[in-house]
């Protein structure tokens, strides 16, 4: 009687070259067309909406009630196309908001019970920065609140250069400061930004003036809803006028209306008091200055005076580049002049404003 080989002897059959080995696992893949190159995700839920919070920390302060009601309309039409991200608290036993806290906000008021979600493991460390990298360059997250995401990541990172936290978010140095420039916006214009009826862009024409300036000037710009263009034009004609800081919020509507309709308000110089200059024998410049505007009247005998007082200080022929230079030093003079010196009662303050004067009566042909 042969003795039949045990399958660990040498003699014992060897499985057909090529045949496939299954194991377990084979049992539960998917083998159809359609799942080719297609991987399921193990962190994939549905999560009951009463288990889900907003982040705290979220950089969304605010959501367009118009744009919630629609997309509450679009998700009682449609249900939720997209799934939310969350993160699992495990000590307080309830899921955290990531990415999507509108979907999460207007399911709930469209009547959904559950939400597709997808949850994931996020260091609280990291949390800020990818809300961030999501949000800060979205157009519908308001310049307002992605500056003070942006001081809150600052602070995360260890009070980092604000060159870091730009490269961490993946936006321009220049783009960082743009957004934190709104957050030295006047309370009514960070209103407007979050309400969205003025954009960043617009804002940026009120940075930089005085605040009832702004407050007029942001007026203007809501009221009658101005480009940016426009916005940076009556900015830059408001800085030419010079108005005083302390010009009523009236007055300085008064005056952006009279710029838009082509017309100016009274210039600086304009509005400088005349000081007499001092007579020939105590101050020669007083003269000269004195002759200038006189001369601007273009009488024949006015400017025969004004020879006669040219001569008087030595005064060289007419030439462009040494009346570039004189101006020039005079510029330099006056960038190292103490403030207190050129205001009233200051040192450098009778002469310059009659220079002033002269230099507009000149300028102005005596009319």
């Amino acid at each position: 009687m042969s003795s039949v080989p045990s399958p660990s002897s040498p003699s014992a059959p060897i499985a057909a070259k090529g045949r496939r080995r299954f194991t377990v696992d084979a049992l539960f893949v998917d083998g159809r067309p359609r799942a080719v190159g297609v991987e399921d995700l193990p962190e994939a839920k549905t999560i009951r909406l009463d288990r889900i919070e907003a982040d705290p920390t979220q950089p969304r302060r605010s959501f367009d009630p118009e744009k919630l009601a629609e997309l509450v309309a679009s998700i009682r039409r449609e249900g939720v196309l997209q799934p939310i991200a969350v993160h699992y608290d495990a000590e307080r036993d309830v899921y955290v908001v990531l990415h999507g806290e509108r979907r999460w906000r207007a399911s709930r008021e469209a009547g959904l019970v559950t939400i597709p979600a997808l949850v994931r493991d996020v260091p609280e460390e990291h949390r800020l920065l990818q809300q961030l990298m999501e949000n800060v360059v979205r157009e519908d997250l308001n310049a307002i609140d992605r500056a003070t995401a942006l001081r809150t990541l600052k602070a995360q990172l260890g009070d980092a250069p604000w060159e870091a936290v730009a490269e961490a978010v993946g936006i321009r140095r220049s783009r960082l400061f743009q957004l934190l420039g709104t957050e030295k916006l006047p309370d009514s214009a960070r209103a407007d930004i979050r309400a969205g009826r003025l954009s960043e862009k617009q804002s940026r024409a009120l940075q930089g003036l005085p605040t009832p300036q702004q407050e007029a000037l942001r007026s203007v710009i809501v009221a009658d809803e101005l480009g940016a263009e426009e916005a940076m034009r009556l900015s830059r004609a408001l800085r030419e006028t010079a108005l005083p800081e302390e010009t009523p919020f009236e007055a300085t509507v008064a005056a952006l209306t009279d710029i838009r309709a082509g017309s100016r308000p009274p210039l600086a110089a304009e509005r400088v008091p005349r000081i007499e200059p001092r007579p020939a024998t105590d101050d020669p410049l007083g003269t000269l200055l004195a002759a200038l505007s006189t001369a601007a009247a273009g009488g024949k005998t006015a400017k025969v005076a004004l020879a006669r007082a040219a001569d008087a200080v030595g005064a060289p022929p007419y030439d462009p580049s040494r009346l570039e230079g004189d101006v020039l030093a005079l510029a330099r003079t006056l960038s190292r002049t103490p403030t207190a010196d050129l205001r009233p009662g200051g040192a450098a303050y009778p002469f310059l404003a009659a220079l002033c004067g002269a230099l507009d009566d000149l300028l102005r042909g005596g009319s």
